[in-house]
């Protein structure tokens, strides 16, 4: 799950409703599945990851990342 960049809040979830504190919403320190913004989060990550490791980002390909050693390259279409 990426991190997000926003502050994110949503009600609590069905079946872990806090008794004490029914109305208190859940502040998201990482994307969840189903948010709009969670694409885009874990794309970052992933880019941010690749990046560290050696790969290079396309500049006509925002989804394509690429890796050269000699005469090895890796292609990666994400």
């Amino acid at each position: 799950n990426g991190n997000l960049s926003e502050t994110i809040f949503m009600r609590q979830p069905p079946g872990y409703t806090d008794k004490l504190f029914p109305d208190h919403v859940c502040l998201l320190k990482r994307s969840l599945y189903g948010l709009k913004q969670a694409p885009r989060a874990w794309f970052t990550r992933l880019h941010t990851f690749l990046l560290s490791i050696g790969f290079q980002a396309s500049k006509t390909d925002v989804s394509l990342f690429y890796f050269s050693q000699g005469s090895a390259s890796v292609y990666l279409l994400v």
